[in-house]
């Protein structure tokens, strides 16, 4: 298992050495085609975070993100590569245990063939495969095979970035569907991973997609825990659009935390990292839906509701509204509320939001308002309203370059008045066929 997240001169070096092995692959792959059809491009994102504590620390955490990609074809396929990672360095008191650290996100080679979806891909990537939502250091192929079947298969090392959290040393798993573009799709997954020979995690699943008219989608999962013999989640939505200014959504999900939670870890560790909120004796089941309609293409109305019940906690229910407005020469706005009414005073609080953002020639800006207002007190002090009020800009300059800034006013059960502020720069680069895009 290896953890996502290291110091700072490790990360450039873990960095750079992906970035070299993929030059040279891509380098090699590139010679043999025809090189204008080759491509490279990428991002570069500069943040720097300002805020002060309620142990009056002052925080100007400065992070660095790196996006690469590029793709040259080859042989009856195209060749790529993807890699992205971050840097941050402190520049006054530390933010975490260390002044400085990073990531390599992911960084991975991959082959797309012309036929069959054919692909392969090797290195750090995500992988979502039915049951799967895996960061692994590994290998990853699938391929569409005859009579509407595909199969899809994957194993390496998990990457995590919970240290509490038993990854293992390898995982590995896969997914076989029956599909007919545009009518269904039908899977069944599987994934396993084993730490010095042991199992911690045996989970399988279906998973389905149907679209039997053109305006009606609907799609579920069920996942397996074979080590604790049970259910760990059904989640099932129905989309239907009777009208192209109509929507109309439901959803259904129940959840065990004892099959759900546990993932070849001792449960008590994933629920002591919650305070205590969570209860591993828990289940929940949760039903809901919602409209919307577009009026006159400028102006959207929503309502949607969400029933909550676990057997422990006790019943709750969600339920509000959202007008928003879009138009070309204003910009957009909006606002929406909603009310929680649940068994204990967490779950007891009226929820406000609104925004307003234009665009003036180049430069945007944006105000944001969101607001909870308790009940009663749940926090020690007493206090039942909690906000936040963001206000935002940003200015695309020529040859990919944009600027933006926001600063944030808040109040929570740390601060009766907090102020946080955000500056960042963005340059977007590229080239194909050996000349640089701007």
């Amino acid at each position: 298992m290896k953890m996502s997240g290291t110091s700072f001169p490790r990360m450039l070096r873990r960095f750079g050495g992906v970035i070299a092995s993929c030059s040279l692959v891509f380098g090699a792959v590139a010679a043999e085609a025809a090189t204008e059809a080759a491509s490279i491009s990428g991002d570069s994102t500069t943040v720097l975070r300002i805020r002060e504590t309620s142990e009056d620390q002052h925080l100007y955490p400065l992070y660095e993100y790196l996006h690469l990609a590029g793709s040259a074809p080859c042989p009856n396929g195209v060749a790529s590569f993807y890699i992205g990672g971050w840097g941050r360095g402190d520049l006054a008191d530390s933010s975490t245990r260390q002044n400085n650290n990073g990531d390599l996100q992911y960084g991975y080679m991959k082959y797309q063939a012309n036929k069959s979806n054919l692909q392969f891909s090797l290195g750090r990537q995500f992988i979502t495969e039915g049951v799967a939502s895996e960061k692994i250091d590994g290998l990853y192929a699938r391929t569409d095979l005859a009579m509407g079947f595909t199969v899809a298969g994957f194993i390496g090392e998990p990457v995590t970035t919970e240290p509490d959290f038993k990854g293992g040393d390898i995982v590995y798993g896969g997914r076989i569907a029956h599909f007919v573009p545009n009518l269904y799709a039908f899977g069944l997954s599987a994934l396993k991973s084993t730490e010095n020979g042991n199992h911690l995690r045996a989970e399988e699943g279906i998973d389905f997609w149907l679209h039997p008219l053109q305006q009606i989608d609907l799609a579920g999962r069920s996942s397996y825990n074979s080590l604790t013999d049970g259910w760990m989640e059904h989640a099932y939505t129905a989309s239907i659009t009777p009208l192209d200014a109509l929507r109309i959504s439901a959803a259904i999900q129940k959840i065990d935390y004892k099959h759900y939670f546990d993932a070849g870890q001792t449960t008590t560790n994933v629920f002591s990292l919650n305070n205590g909120i969570l209860d591993p004796k828990e289940e929940v089941l949760t039903l809901g839906g919602s409209i919307g309609y577009t009026l006159l293409k400028n102006v959207d109305l929503s309502a949607d509701y969400k029933h909550y019940n676990y057997d422990i906690a006790g019943d709750a229910n969600y339920y509000g509204g959202r007008i928003g407005l879009l138009k070309q020469d204003f910009g957009s706005a909006g606002f929406a509320y909603h009310r929680m009414n649940g068994s204990n005073a967490r779950l007891k609080y009226d929820e406000y939001h609104a925004y307003l953002s234009k665009k003036l020639g180049r430069a945007d800006v944006t105000l944001d308002f969101f607001d909870v207002d308790f009940d009663n007190g749940i926090y020690s002090n007493g206090m039942k309203n909690t906000y936040s009020v963001t206000a935002a800009a940003g200015y695309d300059f020529p040859h990919n370059v944009r600027v933006a800034a926001d600063i944030d006013f808040s109040r929570s059960s740390d601060f009766d008045h907090e102020v946080k502020g955000l500056i960042q720069v963005t340059y977007a680069f590229g080239s194909k066929g050996g000349q640089s895009e701007k």
